[in-house]
């Protein structure tokens, strides 16, 4: 699956409390991540998307994981 992300675009995510997931993200980041998640929606069970500081979130952010279930 290709990734494709909005110019310009931020997300972050923390975990508080050790329970509690937050996103935040500006309107490209928002816009990024609907569009992954509507292209992810069409593919096979079992794909994800890894994101992280190093490729995609801002620094100290939490790594996420998103995948695809039956």
């Amino acid at each position: 699956m290709e990734i494709f992300w909005e110019d310009g675009f931020a997300i972050k995510v923390r975990v508080d409390d050790g329970k509690t997931v937050v996103i935040s993200a500006n309107r490209e980041g928002l816009l990024s991540l609907a569009r992954q998640l509507t292209d992810m929606a069409n593919e096979e069970y079992g794909c994800h998307i890894h994101y992280d500081e190093y490729n995609s979130l801002e620094d100290d952010s939490s790594e996420m994981i998103i995948e695809k279930i039956e």
